[in-house]
């Protein structure tokens, strides 16, 4: 029998912060949330797509990079661009790290007179600057694990990975973890559960239930919409 080796810690934990380089593949309008945009970021090359859902204001700021429009004045982002090259600071790239509780959280990476240096950010914010500095997007690998989403092609629609630790009827309705339903289940496992919320008269739940269905509707629509806009 072979002897197991002991992998060094260092490798482990370089695997397990290992990074995914990501494009903007597009943004979608919300049909079921009032101001809202599903952002879709795509893994290059491959189906793999990460939605993240952005208010108006942060939609707008990334469209007009994404359309190549130039406003009479610069907005905030413009500003910070402007602002940064006026004292030869360089965006060098951004990287989402986590996600807890539906919030993706990120950081940019800055450079400029010999110093190197990461500021906290919201995910939209970053990514706008980021268009404008033509800097790389990078998420964390178990993220994307997490809450990335696969485009069939011929069924214009999102497929969850496949998850081998995933059991709708072991799901505790008292303690929903939100991002695993949003990017683990289906259409009819949140059906079976909303079911059982009402049969057990959990309505804080059936609530919660509720709200994934209509994100998860967004982000098919989304996906629709990415995949007619690459046939054309």
């Amino acid at each position: 029998m072979a002897n197991l080796v002991q992998l060094p810690s260092s490798i482990i934990k370089m695997a397990k912060n290992q990074k995914i380089q990501l494009e903007v593949i597009g943004l979608s309008y919300s049909q079921t949330q009032t101001g809202a945009y599903a952002l879709i970021l795509g893994e290059k090359k491959k189906q793999m797509r990460l939605p993240i859902i952005i208010g108006t204001t942060e939609a707008q700021a990334i469209a007009i990079q994404l359309e190549g429009l130039s406003p009479k004045r610069p907005l905030t982002h413009d500003l910070f661009r402007i602002f940064a090259k006026e004292f030869n600071i360089k965006v060098t790239e951004i990287n989402i790290l986590k996600l807890e509780e539906g919030i993706f959280y990120s950081e940019i990476t800055l450079e400029g007179n010999g110093i190197k240096t990461q500021i906290d950010s919201r995910t939209s914010d970053a990514i706008a600057i980021a268009l404008r500095f033509e800097a790389p997007i990078f998420c964390q690998a178990k993220i994307m694990k997490k809450a990335g989403i696969l485009l069939n092609p011929t069924h214009n629609e999102f497929e969850v990975q496949e998850s081998n630790d995933f059991n709708i009827e072991k799901i505790d309705l008292n303690d929903l973890d939100e991002d695993t339903l949003l990017f683990r289940a289906s259409f009819e496992d949140l059906d079976e559960l909303m079911n059982r919320a009402l049969h057990e008269e959990n309505y804080e739940a059936a609530g919660k239930i509720r709200d994934i269905v209509q994100l998860k509707t967004d982000l098919d629509q989304a996906a629709a919409k990415d995949n007619s806009d690459n046939e054309e």
